[in-house]
């Protein structure tokens, strides 16, 4: 299995990066609320949990789509990112029979969006306006300027942190910490291996949010992992 380390050997090769979504809002507890959601590019896409470890099986189209979603919960302090995976398409090659299958939720933490508030949340949202959101190529930062050593200090609060509530995973942290790591689907989705028809890819490729990276407040990690194969939902 290989694990990316991100190289920036792509970074810049486009002047800006897109995804089709649909902008939603909804009014509850006297505020009002923008959510955003893709309106395609996620369906190869599953996140499973159990009592410690989160697993994010992706293509390679769905992992383009995720990293540019996660700039913009980084770039939208005020909006909430919302992927509806629940229900999308089913491993070809299941291995999370046991697991709890989850939607996410990315949140700048300014917003303090309360997970148990989702449910109310996520039913009174309104039709959705479809735009094309768009992130500049040059707001992914370049590793070479991030100061990695600096995760571990003891008064960073450049973190992510998670909550798990009504069928959701919610990650909640600030700007540097959500740039900073979006690279990690960018490398899938440039550089993860294409597999023969009816085949899995044999060296297909992963990486990881882990504890040890400084980057997660309250979880073991979460596991990103390529995978070409999917079947329908059902």
């Amino acid at each position: 299995m290989r694990h990316y380390a991100y190289s920036g050997a792509w970074h810049g090769r486009h002047h800006s990066m897109k995804v089709a979504v649909e902008v939603r809002r909804a009014r509850l507890g006297g505020r009002d609320w923008r959510v955003i959601c893709p309106t395609d590019g996620t369906a190869n896409a599953g996140l499973w949990a159990d009592d410690h470890w989160r697993e994010l099986h992706v293509d390679r189209r769905a992992a383009y789509r995720i990293g540019v979603l996660w700039l913009l919960a980084a770039r939208s302090k005020h909006t909430i990112i919302y992927l509806p995976l629940r229900h999308g398409r089913r491993l070809a090659l299941p291995e999370h029979g046991d697991g709890r299958r989850l939607d996410l939720v990315l949140s700048h933490h300014s917003l303090q969006l309360r997970a148990s508030s989702w449910p109310r949340l996520r039913s009174a949202l309104g039709r959705g306006l479809r735009q094309t959101a768009e992130v500049p190529a040059a707001y992914l930062p370049d590793p070479a300027g991030i100061d990695y050593a600096a995760r571990h200090h003891r008064k960073n609060r450049d973190r992510l942190r998670e909550h798990i509530h009504g069928d959701t995973l919610f990650l909640t942290g600030s700007t540097p910490v959500f740039r900073h790591t979006a690279d990690k689907f960018f490398d899938i989705a440039f550089g993860a291996p294409g597999a023969a028809p009816g085949e899995e890819a044999p060296n297909h490729g992963c990486t990881q949010f882990h504890w040890a990276e400084g980057i997660l407040s309250n979880t073991d990690g979460i596991h990103v992992r390529h995978r070409s194969r999917w079947l329908a939902a059902g």
